[in-house]
C-alpha cells in the first residue's frame, strides 16, 4: 500500500501522510508474516481439529446458493448477529440488495439461521490470513461489507480497502480498556480502523474512545445502538409467547424475582438480598440464570440455605430458588418477573445488557461496573435502572420496585427510554445507503 493510498489519506502534505503511514504499513507487514508464520507452522492444522464445523467456509471456500454482489455483513456470535439482523431488516426494506450474514461461532451461525430472512445467506466467516481472505473475496465479490460492534480484522479489512469495496463498522463499541490496549499500538490501529469508510458507533463515549486512536472525526457517526431495534422487534414476537411458558414460574400472586447473566462472586449476593426479602415475602421465588450454563450446580448448592433450590430443568412443584442450566430462555424470563439484577456488573465484567429486562418494563438493578453498556447511567437517571452494591441495597431496590406507584414509574421511564433509543438500524442504513448513491471514499 503506497503512502498515497494510507487509509483516511485526506488534504494533509504527501510527506505528512507518509509519515504516518509507516508505522501501518510495518505493523501490517509484521502482523501478515506472523499469522502467515503462523499457519505454516501447524496453526492451520490446530485450527482444522478446533474448528471442524464450517472447516471450508473459513478456507474462503463457499458452495452454490451463496449470494455474490451483496450486502456482506459480519458479526461474531449470538449478541452481535441479533444487532445485524435488525440491519439487514432496516437494509431490504430500502434496498434489493441479496444479503450475506457470517459468524465465527457455531452459536452464533444457529442463531444467524434461525433469525436472518430467508433470503439472507449464511456463512462462517474466513481467517484472517491473505491466501484465505482473497479466496473469499474473489469468490463472493461483495457490494458492501459492513462488520459489527467490535470486528476489525487488519488484514481484511486491508484487502477490501484495495479492491474499493465499501466497508463500513455498525453499532461500534470500544470501551475504555479495550481503547486503551489498542493505544499501546495507536498508529497502527489507526490504520486498521481508517480502512473503515464510516465507523458508526453507539453512543458519544464511544466515539471518544475512537478519536483517541486517531480516527479522523469525519468518518465517525454516533447512530446509536442497533440491538434495541432488535430487543423491539423481539419483544413484539415472544411476549405473549413467553407468558404462556413461564407465567407457570410464580407462586400464586407472590412476587417473582429474576438474576440474569450472574458470575461468580455474584450469586452469594443476590440469594442474601432473596433472603431479606422472604422475611417480608416467605412465598417470593428467585430464578438465577447464570451465565455460564455450566455453573448451575454450584449456584444450587450455594443456594440450599436461602431455599428449596432445584435446576431449572427439574422443578419440583414447592421450589423457592430456580438455577437455570439451559442458554436460550433468558430474555423470554424478563417478561414474567417483577424486579431484575443484571450479572456482570457486581463484579468487574462489564455488565450484561441492562435494556433487555427494561424492555418488559420492569426495574434493571444492577453493579456499579458497567463499562460494557455506557447508556445504563442515562437508563438509571430516568428511572429505569438502579445501581446497588450489596445484598441489602438489592434487597431494597427490589422490595421497592413492587410497590404500585414505583412499579407504574418505573415502566414508563422504560417506555420513555426506549422511545429515546430506537431506530439505529435505519439510520445507519441511511449511512450506508448514501454512500453507495455517492461512491468515493472520504
Amino acid at each position: 500500500m503506497e503512502s498515497s493510498d494510507y487509509p483516511g489519506n485526506d488534504a494533509a502534505p504527501q510527506a505528512r501522510e507518509a509519515l504516518a503511514a509507516w508505522p501501518y504499513r510495518w505493523g501490517m507487514s509484521f502482523y501478515r508474516a506472523g499469522i502467515s508464520a503462523f499457519f505454516a507452522g501447524g496453526g492451520l492444522s490446530w485450527l482444522k481439529r478446533k474448528y471442524k464445523v464450517g472447516l471450508e467456509n473459513r478456507m474462503g471456500n463457499f458452495g452454490t446458493g451463496v449470494p455474490k454482489n451483496a450486502l456482506w455483513v459480519h458479526s461474531v456470535s449470538v449478541g452481535e448477529v441479533q444487532s445485524a439482523i435488525s440491519l439487514i431488516e432496516a437494509a431490504k426494506e430500502r434496498s434489493n440488495l441479496p444479503c450475506l450474514l457470517s459468524t465465527v461461532t457455531t452459536t452464533g451461525r444457529a442463531m444467524a439461521e434461525k433469525l436472518a430472512p430467508s433470503t439472507a445467506g449464511t456463512i462462517y466467516s474466513p481467517w484472517d490470513t491473505p491466501r484465505f481472505v482473497k479466496r473469499a473475496l474473489d469468490a463472493l465479490a461483495p457490494r458492501v461489507y459492513v462488520a459489527m460492534e467490535t470486528e476489525r480484522w487488519p488484514t481484511l479489512l486491508a484487502e477490501l480497502h484495495t479492491r474499493g469495496i465499501p466497508t463500513f463498522l455498525a453499532n461500534g463499541r470500544l470501551s475504555a480498556e479495550s481503547a486503551k490496549k489498542l493505544r499501546r499500538q495507536r498508529r497502527f490501529w489507526r490504520g486498521v480502523l481508517c480502512c473503515f469508510d464510516r465507523l458508526m458507533v453507539r453512543f458519544g463515549s464511544d466515539k471518544e474512545e475512537f478519536l483517541s486512536l486517531g480516527v479522523p472525526e469525519e468518518k465517525i457517526v454516533v447512530t446509536g445502538d442497533c440491538k434495541i431495534d432488535a430487543m423491539l422487534a423481539r419483544k413484539v414476537e415472544t411476549n405473549g409467547l413467553a407468558h404462556r411458558r413461564w407465567t407457570r414460574l410464580r407462586n400464586g400472586d407472590a412476587p417473582l424475582f429474576l438474576a440474569g447473566s450472574t458470575h461468580p462472586g455474584e450469586d452469594e449476593i443476590v440469594l442474601a438480598a432473596f433472603g431479606k426479602i422472604r422475611e417480608t415475602h416467605p412465598r417470593a421465588r428467585l430464578v438465577i440464570v447464570p451465565r455460564h450454563p455450566q455453573r448451575a450446580l454450584y449456584v444450587v448448592a450455594e443456594a440450599l440455605p436461602y431455599g428449596k433450590a432445584d435446576l431449572f430443568t427439574n422443578l419440583r412443584p414447592d421450589w423457592d430458588i430456580a438455577v437455570v442450566n439451559k442458554i436460550g430462555v433468558l430474555f423470554e424470563l424478563y417478561a414474567v418477573a417483577d424486579a431484575a439484577f443484571v450479572g456482570g456488573s457486581l463484579v468487574p465484567k462489564g455488565g450484561q445488557n441492562p435494556m433487555e429486562p427494561a424492555l418488559f418494563g420492569i426495574l434493571a438493578a444492577h453493579g456499579p461496573d458497567m463499562s460494557d453498556f455506557p447508556d445504563a447511567g442515562r437508563m438509571d437517571a430516568m428511572g429505569a435502572g438502579h445501581v446497588v452494591r450489596h445484598a441489602a441495597q438489592l434487597a431494597e431496590a427490589w422490595l421497592r420496585a413492587l410497590e404500585p406507584d414505583a412499579r407504574a414509574r418505573t415502566r414508563q421511564a422504560c417506555k420513555t427510554y426506549f422511545a429515546s433509543v430506537g431506530g439505529a438500524s435505519l439510520r445507519s442504513w441511511n449511512v450506508i445507503e448514501e454512500y453507495l448513491e455517492t461512491p468515493g471514499r472520504s
